[in-house]
């Protein structure tokens, strides 16, 4: 069938093709600086301070990662390329790989520059086999920009997900109803797409290891210790998610968080711990081309009691270096902490589109409660 407008098919399989674009920043640099290939090379952060965005696979081998301090990353490898992002670059690669995408389904749900999630059930071309219709995108998109992509293929955009990292760099994997629920028993949960460090750890602590130990936990038990996503963790325990691919999504906000395995109790390492995801929430803007005008600070204490201060602009932000001044702000009268903080996060919202211009000193307005 060909045309398809809408992929709320119930009583059919699904077919969901996941494309992840490999190391996709730093190959494009790769690609564009013959000198900087088959070398360790990290996009974004500097040798003395900042923090990685992307590394290459290079780099990669000796446990450099995004959202790694620079430091530490130098630390790691000596040899490690520092090279400024070209986001801008990024973007126009990005719209090339759009532009394939569009050439087989309407149904496109971008996750960021270098993913996306298709549902090809019903597509432009009439391919009945999904496997060929990645084949076809990664061949494609090799031709086009001189990238490699990786793809998963499965009923479900968890599986897709899953199935992506499998055969990386450069390679597909499928996932079938036959094989998915079998998959995912075998699976150990901190690799779950969904479940961070601090979830796998709780689950340890309650005796899950692997998919197997999650299926066998009803959901009344998942709601009570995970709340919300406790229904999220019983379905795709058994190999299902019936979330669909939405195209065109609009965020009101972006925010990350990151729960510490020692509680903090001063301002130095606090700050330390938000620069990473200061830098991730900044990516996003910059990627998506939207500002923000308000930055919410997330605090939660040892004993899971939570605040949130926040302070907004009278214009967007337009820097990674603003939010950080932002944050400082709001993250300086919370110590000296009369208790340990286990939780922090930044949240950014009232988005709009990036418009060029001259960037004047921002102006806040009064803290939220």
């Amino acid at each position: 069938m060909t045309g398809a407008t809408d992929n709320d098919m119930p009583d059919r399989v699904r077919k969901i093709i996941h494309v992840d674009m490999d190391a996709f920043y730093a190959s494009v640099e790769q690609r564009d600086n013959p000198e900087l290939r088959g070398k360790p090379v990290a996009v974004g952060g500097s040798e003395a301070r900042g923090v990685v965005a992307a590394a290459s696979y290079e780099a990669r081998t000796y446990g450099v990662h995004s959202a790694m301090p620079s430091v530490t990353a130098k630390r790691k490898c000596p040899d490690l390329i520092f090279v400024k992002p070209r986001f801008d670059v990024y973007k126009s690669v990005s719209g090339q790989i759009r532009e394939i995408f569009a050439e087989y389904t309407p149904l496109i749900e971008p996750l960021s520059l270098d993913e996306a999630y298709l549902d090809v059930t019903e597509n432009l071309k009439g391919i009945e086999i999904a496997t060929e219709i990645a084949l076809e995108i990664r061949a494609k998109i090799k031709a086009a920009t001189g990238l490699n992509a990786s793809a998963g293929i499965s009923y479900n955009k968890f599986l897709a997900k899953m199935a992506s990292d499998l055969n990386k760099p450069n390679g597909q994997a499928v996932l079938t109803p036959k094989v998915g629920p079998r998959f995912v028993e075998t699976l150990p949960v901190k690799k779950f797409h969904g479940v961070g460090p601090a979830t796998a750890e709780k689950m340890h602590r309650l005796g899950i290891q692997t998919g197997s130990d999650l299926k066998e936990k009803d959901l009344q038990f998942l709601v009570e210790h995970f709340g919300k996503s406790g229904p999220y963790f019983y379905g795709i325990a058994r190999g299902i998610d019936e979330r669909r691919v939405k195209p065109d999504r609009v965020r009101k906000s972006i925010g990350a968080e990151d729960t510490f395995a020692q509680d903090i109790h001063s301002f130095e390492p606090a700050l330390d711990g938000l620069r990473p995801l200061i830098a991730k929430v900044w990516r996003y803007c910059e990627t998506h081309d939207i500002r923000a005008k308000t930055v919410t600070l997330k605090v939660k204490y040892s004993d899971f009691n939570q605040i949130t201060r926040a302070k907004t602009a009278d214009r967007p932000i337009g820097s990674e270096t603003d939010i950080e001044d932002i944050v400082t702000v709001l993250l300086r009268p919370i110590f000296p902490a009369q208790k340990g903080i286990r939780l922090l996060g930044v949240a950014l919202s009232s988005l709009e589109e990036a418009i060029e211009g001259p960037t004047e000193e921002l102006q806040f307005a009064l803290p939220l409660a």
